[in-house]
C-alpha cells in the first residue's frame, strides 16, 4: 500500500514540491553561511518524494544552532516553501482519492518551516522504543 501511495504522490505533487525544495537548497548553497540550510532542503527533497514508509523525528544531538537555524530558514524559505504544501494540498483535498495526500502534504509543512535539528527515519524505527 506504501508503495502505491508513493506513486500517486509523486505523480500529483511529490515531483513539485522536491523540485521546489531543490530550488531551495541551491539558493543557500550559494553562500558558505547558509550550506547547512542547502544540505537540509536537499534532505527534504529526497523525503518530498518518497514520504509514505518514512517519518521524521526531532534529532536528540540538535542544539541551539539548530534553533537559531530554523528562525533564519522561516524566512528565507521556509514560508515559501509551506505556502506550497498549502497550494498543493488544496487540488489534492478537492479529489476523493487525493485526500489521504493532503493530509500528508498539511503534515509536512512544520518541517518546510523547521527543518534543522529533525532526522528521517523508516517508520518502523522511529516508534520502535515504545513497544519495548
Amino acid at each position: 500500500m506504501k508503495t502505491l501511495l508513493n506513486i500517486i504522490w509523486l505523480v500529483l505533487a511529490g515531483a513539485w514540491l522536491a523540485l521546489g525544495y531543490v530550488a531551495a537548497g541551491i539558493v543557500c548553497c550559494l553562500l558558505v553561511v547558509t550550506i547547512p540550510f542547502g544540505i537540509a532542503s536537499f534532505r527534504i527533497a529526497s523525503y518530498v518524494l518518497w514520504p509514505f514508509g518514512r517519518t521524521i523525528v526531532d534529532k536528540p544531538t540538535a542544539g541551539a544552532w539548530s534553533t537559531i537555524g530554523n528562525v533564519v530558514w522561516v524566512v528565507v524559505a521556509g514560508v515559501w516553501l509551506a505556502i506550497g504544501h498549502v497550494a498543493t494540498a488544496i487540488p489534492l483535498f478537492v479529489s476523493i482519492i487525493g485526500i489521504p495526500m493532503g493530509i500528508a502534504n498539511l503534515k509536512l509543512i512544520p518541517v518546510s518551516l523547521l527543518p534543522l535539528g529533525k532526522q528521517i527515519v523508516p517508520t518502523d524505527r522511529a516508534f520502535a522504543a515504545y513497544g519495548r
